[in-house]
């Protein structure tokens, strides 16, 4: 699996904060395709299209989620803060 990148949370379900250089690098890409999907896409495209538009962030948001998942140092579970 490597190292990972993206930390469990302490609090709650999932993964918290990129805790390395590729981490960060996967959150820089998916805020830049989510700007040039609204960017590209605008909001003439998501009336004329909601369900492509609607896809296309869906799509992207999914696969970050996979991403972290499958980058995070530990199962994705819930957490009270009182064990990692």
């Amino acid at each position: 699996m490597g190292k990972p990148w993206f930390r469990v949370k302490r609090y709650g379900f999932g993964a918290g904060l990129p805790c390395s250089w590729e981490g960060w690098v996967v959150v820089a890409l998916y805020v830049a395709a989510m700007a040039l999907t609204v960017t590209l896409f605008g909001s003439s495209y998501a009336e004329q299209h909601p369900w492509r538009y609607f896809a296309a962030v869906i799509g992207l948001t999914a696969l970050v989620v996979f991403i972290s998942w499958r980058k995070s140092d530990g199962p994705w579970r819930w957490r009270n803060g009182d064990d990692r």
